[in-house]
């Protein structure tokens, strides 16, 4: 999550923390444990046959349904061109902007907010505006947003120490010299926000339209950590919040995390608004399902029924006629290939290895990408947990030196007055063991092992939390994020698949080497008008 202008206020008011007797342990509450579909996921890990089915042709095939996908599939609809064919493996689209929903809310199954659209975010900007969040002229250096989609205040908080501190940066008991340090620091992400070479701001969203001067590409070949630690930044309190940011955006730690990709976190964001703080994101309580949604929505109203889902690619190749993909459908239990005169990769780049027949340098080029393994618990309560002392109940909830990332509201869009049920949606990435360990602990853990845990993590801010939840369903993903680890950003397996091909080009976040919304929809777009000129269309004024 971003943490913009976070030195803004220094000074937290103190209130003495309060006490309670451990209350006795109720039984574990209903729910399900719930994921991406593994089984059909090792079904091309393992490179399952196909019987022979049937052939169709179709001159532009889209391969996943994220919000890459559903972008690239809205960008052609927007041209006006009809003739696509978008399949996605899960039972509905969406990606990591999906949601679930009971009788208390919607509520996310990963991402769950959008901050402020930057000012070279043209498609983004664009698709809010046709989705009416954004109003008026979506180039505008201020324009004005939907109110119900602006997070209301307060947004975020940190139990540390008992209490619970506005914002997430550490504030109460810091010692000066550490304060001094978190000016520092402020001073050199905002000298990197300003600084512009040529026509391209150093660190911009979408990232490639950043800088590429030598001394900033420098920055991707040492890790976050090590790079504050150079600049005699080593204030545990400010290390544990990059950590923290490191963790949330990008599912690895600081001491993991490429030193540009750290940057970038805090560098890159530029949006505004008439009716706004620069630091305010959109959100729903269904987190960014409400994006997807909304681009399916759109390709629908435009060309009419172009997606199947539950289809998986099991194998991709290429022929004279052009590139073969073999679907498997599930639901139908059958085959089938298509034969697309144009490809649009937009499921993540992990798969290339077990799907692809293509060069050897494309695979071991995917086979060096690393995944984070993700958790996240979504908790129906009957009554918002007992007040502590500090600041009140936020939309996003943090506890220090945690191993999860705290905790969303799903109802705090409500604004509601009094304690009423909720759903609260904690979020947990597996980054302090090798990510395979995770996801082996993904597949071998029960839903008990896992609540347990979470319960443990909450009951730390919240005595009251196992007696107030009447449901906790955990949802596990595998492969959530690419880690951008140091090389990975400026160097030649992620430059491979973001250059434009042939007949194939791909389009997920993975080519920006990080999991983000901007990214995601940059990739879609752009391949899309890639995929247009290729095949002599017009797209009217380019978006990416």
């Amino acid at each position: 999550m971003d943490r913009r202008d976070f030195l803004a206020s220094l000074a937290v008011s103190g209130l003495a923390a309060c006490g309670a007797a451990k209350p006795t342990v109720p039984p574990l509450p209903p729910g399900e444990l719930q994921g991406v579909s593994m089984d059909l996921g090792h079904r091309l890990r393992n490179g399952a046959p196909l019987l022979p089915g049937e052939t169709e042709r179709v001159p532009v095939l889209i391969v996943g349904g994220g919000i890459g996908g559903l972008s690239a599939g809205w960008r052609l609809a927007k041209a006006g061109f009809k003739d696509f064919l978008l399949v996605e493996l899960e039972s509905a689209t969406g990606g990591n902007s999906r949601c679930g929903r009971n009788e208390v809310s919607d509520y996310p199954l990963a991402a769950h907010y959008l901050p402020l659209p930057t000012r070279e975010a043209i498609a983004c900007r664009e698709l809010l505006a046709e989705l009416g969040v954004l109003q008026g002229d979506p180039q505008a250096a201020r324009p004005r947003y939907d109110e119900r989609y602006l997070c209301a205040t307060p947004q975020e908080r940190l139990f540390r120490r008992g209490r619970w501190e506005e914002g997430i940066l550490p504030q109460f008991g810091v010692s000066r010299a550490e304060r001094l340090q978190y000016r520092r620091f402020h001073e050199l992400m905002e000298h990197f926000k300003q600084r512009v070479d040529g026509h391209r701001r150093a660190f911009a969203l979408p990232m490639a339209l950043s800088s590429d001067a030598a001394d900033l590409q420098a920055l991707d070949q040492v890790n976050m950590r090590d790079w504050l630690l150079a600049q005699g930044l080593d204030s545990p309190h400010l290390h544990w919040y990059v950590d923290y940011a490191c963790r949330d955006d990008f599912g690895t730690t600081s001491a993991a995390t490429s030193a540009w990709a750290g940057v970038h976190y805090f560098a890159c964001r530029n949006g505004e608004a008439q009716d706004a703080a620069s630091d305010t994101v959109l959100t729903t309580p269904g987190g960014n399902a409400w994006l997807a949604e909304g681009l399916e929505r759109l390709i629908h109203e435009r060309v009419g029924k172009r997606i199947l889902t539950s289809a998986v690619a099991v194998k991709v190749s290429e022929s004279d006629e052009g590139m073969v993909v073999d679907l498997w459908l599930v639901a139908e239990k059958r085959s089938l290939r298509i034969i697309a005169e144009q490809l649009i990769w937009a499921a993540p780049l992990f798969l290339v290895p077990h799907v692809f027949d293509a060069p050897q340098s494309l695979r071991e080029a995917a086979r060096g990408f690393s995944y984070a393994p993700w958790l996240v618990a979504n908790l129906s309560v009957a009554h918002f947990p007992m007040p502590q002392a500090g600041a009140e109940m936020a939309w996003d909830n943090v506890l220090y030196d945690s191993p999860g990332l705290g905790y969303v509201v799903s109802t705090h869009q409500q604004m509601r007055l009094h304690p009423q049920a909720s759903v609260l949606t904690y979020y947990r990435v597996l980054s302090q063991m090798p990510p395979a360990e995770g996801r082996a602990l993904l597949l071998t853990n029960s839903r008990a092992v896992w609540a347990e845990q979470v319960f443990a993590d909450l009951e730390r801010a919240h005595a009251d939390i196992r007696q107030i939840t009447t449901r906790l369903d955990i949802f596990r993903n595998a492969h959530a994020m690419i880690r951008p680890l140091p090389g990975l950003i400026w160097g030649p397996a992620r430059r491979l698949f973001a250059a434009d091909g042939n007949r194939l080009r791909f389009a997920h976040a993975d080519v920006s080497g990080f999991s983000l919304f901007e990214e995601a929809q940059y990739r879609g777009v752009i391949a899309a008008e890639r995929t247009l000129r290729r095949l002599g269309r017009a797209i009217g004024e380019p978006l990416a």
